[in-house]
């Protein structure tokens, strides 16, 4: 159904009629960055700032998965606060909730199926799959909680799953491993996940056979409620500035508690450790801020247009997208080979072979292949903006 959708944009606290844009344009940008970094030219020369760190330590690439579930959380207060407002009941939330969720699931199936549907060695809990579940336990507890609660149960997950990687002893290994074998994160998907499903996870010289994360969903629920804390805080009666100042400070007190949590569970985006949980809703709150400031205080808006316009069809743009990207691999063309034999490859690397590869040095082209793919879908969405589409799921 093509509509506008309440989760895509948020309304402030001040103002019935005045729109939180600075909440779209920093959707926005994460989704260009979802974009950007799942679309290099070349897997082999990618900068490192635009790959996910191996295990320990974090990239500007581990940023943009929590930033979007963060995003969500932020957004709740606003779409569910404006729907009960009208009279909607909790229960009919709670039933758009479920419908969503599935839905967003089923879409993540439907990508990490391509092409065979053979889910044996296919990441079930993708990221629209763990979007899908997260959204729905995050979005039943925002509903039948209030403030003080969620904030126990963010700190309650954090905590719990700092005691179950750190304390509880792992069968064979012991207590307070964090290599990528032998911790409670490995061990939990191995024991749930045995004779299913078997996929592989490459990290140094592990080779994990069982990769889902299942464990690391308890933390990511506190990623989406400490997004949903801070969209209170911006429904709040207090100015515009000091809502900014506010996401600043607390931005700031994230990181650094984050960073001194880290000398104990280091951050890390595969185990979404609790110190990453803590470290990159910090840097969300300093972005969100920055955005707040720069577009809905000082109305700085020109800048922000192309993250508008991905931000406000934000699954619709990552899931087209991907679907895309599946297809370019897919599809086999043949070239001459360089004796002028047949040569079987697919479409996405003839095509970046023919026209990025020449252009530039290999880490160079391979970036540029993936600005080009942003830059071909922040066209194709801002068709959908013009025309006033924006696909509610």
């Amino acid at each position: 159904m093509a509509e506008t959708s309440t989760v895509n944009g948020a309304q402030t606290g001040n103002s019935a009629g005045s729109r939180l844009i600075s909440l779209d344009v920093f959707r926005g940008i994460t989704i260009a960055g979802m974009i950007l970094v799942n679309n290099a030219g070349d897997w082999s020369h990618v900068y490192p700032p635009l790959a996910h760190a191996e295990w320990h330590g974090w990239t500007p690439t581990d940023l943009i998965f929590p930033f979007f579930l963060f995003i969500m959380g932020v957004a709740m207060p606003f779409s569910f606060g404006k729907r009960l407002a009208r009279g909607d009941s909790r229960g009919k939330l709670l039933k758009h909730v479920v419908i969503r969720s599935l839905i967003i699931f089923a879409l993540g199936m439907l990508l990490s199926g391509i092409p065979n549907f053979d889910y044996s060695h296919r990441l079930i809990l993708n990221i629209l799959q763990r979007i899908g579940i997260i959204y729905l336990i995050s979005g039943a507890i925002y509903l039948f909680s209030g403030v003080m609660a969620q904030a126990v149960v963010a700190v309650f997950c954090i905590v719990l799953y700092w005691i179950l990687m750190l304390f509880v002893p792992v069968p064979g290994y012991g207590a307070g491993v964090l290599a990528p074998v032998g911790n409670m994160w490995w061990y939990v998907d191995k024991v749930l996940l045995q004779g299913w499903h078997q996929h592989l996870l490459v990290v140094g010289d592990y080779r994990l056979n069982h990769a889902e994360g299942i464990l690391s969903l308890i933390p990511s629920i506190s990623t989406v409620l400490l997004g949903s804390l801070t969209g209170h805080y911006l429904r709040s009666e207090r100015s515009n500035m000091e809502k900014a100042a506010g996401m600043m400070v607390a931005g700031n007190f994230g990181l650094v508690i984050g960073v001194i949590m880290s000398i104990w569970f280091p951050i890390n985006k595969l185990l979404w450790s609790s110190s990453y949980v803590v470290f990159t809703a910090g840097f969300a709150l300093e972005m969100l801020g920055v955005c707040y400031w720069l577009v809905d205080i000082k109305g700085y808006k020109t800048w922000s247009q192309p993250f508008l316009v991905f931000g406000t069809n934000a699954i619709t743009a990552f899931f087209l997208s991907t679907l895309v990207a599946l297809i370019l691999d897919l599809v086999v063309v043949s070239v001459a080979g360089p004796a002028g034999e047949p040569l079987r490859t697919s479409l996405k690397d003839y095509v970046y072979n023919a026209v990025f590869a020449p252009l530039a040095s290999s880490y160079n082209a391979s970036m540029f292949f993936a600005v080009v793919y942003v830059l071909i879908w922040y066209a194709v969405m801002l068709v959908f903006y013009k025309k006033k589409i924006f696909i509610r799921i």
